[in-house]
């Protein structure tokens, strides 16, 4: 259920969720309860009432109403709860708040929820991607994408990576974090990475390989490599990439061939070429 309040600027408090709260607020602006996070656009605010997340309140575009927007509306409609407020302005009022015209003129804030286990968020996958300190959301975003798109079953991202339901993270992404199981490793107190994390997974039995530009790299086209049963492809933080502890306790450490006198990719456009090359072909 939902009731519609029309507004005719941004200095409305009600709507400091949208134009005053930075991600770090968002995350705890709801203590000792889980903080919010906001879906941008109808088709990724879908998704993420595809994976059960609970609507807050929105901010949409009066035309949405009507538009793509609608289908949204019908969906919160059919909800069973206390109805949530629908924050309706003009275009011209919204253009002025930061990252509009991304947003296709719809926004929704929604409740974090809690994140599953390792060991759950892995149950069943053959291929998953591990971030290390992969700290820029736009990266963690497009990775998550290519993650998603390209045969990658669960993600896994250490305590120093940027968050997956950042604004941007979650518009670049185009929902897709939604659409595949991921967790953290370890906690605030604890980082858990490389150790004990490795040694969770191959508990569980994995392989890890280490995307990482190193003399004694294997080909990411190893036939022994590619036939693993269950391979976690390890990507690190942009610029300095893995750290060498992490190589070290890696099975493999991977390299993508470079031409042309190119030293390296970007850790998105990496993870692509890497999520293809790794795929379970099973």
């Amino acid at each position: 259920m939902y009731y519609i309040t029309e507004t005719d600027h941004l200095e409305d408090p009600r709507l400091q969720i949208y134009t005053k709260l930075s991600e770090t607020q968002l995350y705890h602006c709801r203590e000792p309860h889980k903080g919010l996070f906001i879906a941008e656009s109808p088709k990724v605010i879908e998704r993420a009432l595809n994976a059960g997340c609970k609507p807050v309140s929105m901010l949409m575009d009066c035309q949405q109403m009507r538009g793509e927007g609608a289908e949204v509306l019908e969906r919160i409609g059919a909800m069973e709860g206390n109805p949530i407020p629908v924050y309706t302005a003009e275009e011209a009022v919204l253009r002025n708040l930061t990252g509009f015209p991304l947003t296709r003129g719809c926004l929704c804030a929604m409740e974090r929820r809690d994140l599953p286990s390792v060991e759950e968020t892995v149950r069943g996958a053959s291929r998953i991607c591990i971030m290390e300190e992969v700290v820029n959301p736009t990266n963690v975003g497009a990775i998550f994408r290519s993650a998603a798109a390209l045969g990658m079953d669960a993600v896994l991202l250490t305590r120093g990576c940027a968050d997956p339901l950042y604004r941007r993270a979650v518009r670049v992404s185009m929902g897709t974090v939604f659409q595949i199981p991921w967790t953290f490793v370890g906690d605030r107190k604890d980082p858990g990475w490389p150790h004990p994390g490795m040694e969770t997974l191959r508990g569980l039995g994995f392989k890890t390989a280490a995307m990482a530009l190193k003399k004694d790299s294997v080909s990411i086209s190893d036939p022994e490599l590619l036939a693993e049963p269950k391979l976690a492809v390890v990507l690190g933080t942009e610029g300095d990439g893995l750290a060498d502890e992490t190589i070290d306790a890696c099975d493999y450490t991977v390299m993508i061939p470079m031409f042309h006198g190119v030293d390296s990719l970007n850790v998105a456009a990496a993870s692509a070429v890497a999520f293809w090359e790794l795929r379970d072909r099973q």
